[in-house]
């Protein structure tokens, strides 16, 4: 069975920091505060701020099947490349059965996501997500 890489998104200290050095990284190589003897070094400072923030902002792609969240809405990533981003405000429901999550909307659309190769805590942990936030 597969497993499901689950991703809350609420305050992390480690991805704050992260956001936060790429950011000045990408500062100081670009406007070049600091005058260095070798002109190059500013350029590779820069360049490290853009890898950290495409590290951080693709996490969700490492990983066949991913969900991501926080208290307005949930990204569900499950086999397809990309996710269906849901607002926990517009969901109407959800239920779990025979390893098919069926999630109804207030405006009637709905999402199908067949869970059948996900290991079966995982996908009981995935409808608890949905049911704990929406309202």
């Amino acid at each position: 069975m597969k497993r499901i890489k689950f991703d809350n998104l609420q305050f992390n200290w480690f991805f704050i920091s992260t956001i936060v050095v790429s950011f000045l990284c990408v500062l100081f190589g670009f406007f070049e505060i600091f005058e260095f003897e070798n002109t190059k070094i500013n350029r590779r400072i820069s360049a490290l701020g853009y890898l950290l923030m495409t590290i951080y902002f693709s996490r969700m792609f490492w990983f066949k099947n991913y969900v991501q969240w926080n208290k307005k809405g949930v990204v569900i990533r499950i086999k397809p490349f990309w996710g269906k981003s849901i607002a926990f405000d517009d969901i109407k429901s959800s239920k779990l059965e025979a390893n098919m999550l069926t999630i109804y909307k207030y405006d009637g659309n709905i999402y199908i996501f067949d869970l059948s190769d996900i290991d079966e805590n995982d996908s009981k942990r995935l409808n608890e997500i949905i049911n704990e936030y929406r309202c």
